[in-house]
């Protein structure tokens, strides 16, 4: 098991490299248009970078409420009596 670390790092670097040569091969400049007659003109990569955070701040926002619900509940189960690792034996017949 001990070759897991290596391993992992090894994964970990060969990804980063795979991104930044994607990079490095996007720098053609691109024009976004928006709304208004709005323009932006930026390197792909960096049009890319942004639109990537969005998206993953929008994904992490729409998970928010169940995880606000999940834990209301649990918090209010623990407050229910006997929820305190108190077990009741079952009746016995």
């Amino acid at each position: 098991m001990k070759f897991v670390a290596p391993l992992s790092w090894l994964l970990r670097a060969l990804l980063f490299l795979a991104i930044f040569l994607f990079a490095l091969m996007n720098t053609d400049p691109v024009t976004l248009r928006f709304f208004l007659g709005k323009t932006w003109e930026t390197p792909m990569i960096l049009a890319l970078l942004v639109f990537l955070a969005v998206g993953a701040a929008l994904g992490v926002l729409a998970c928010l409420p169940r995880l606000f619900r999940q834990r209301h509940e649990i918090a209010k189960l623990r407050r229910e009596p006997g929820a305190s690792g108190d077990r009741v034996a079952p009746p016995q017949t």
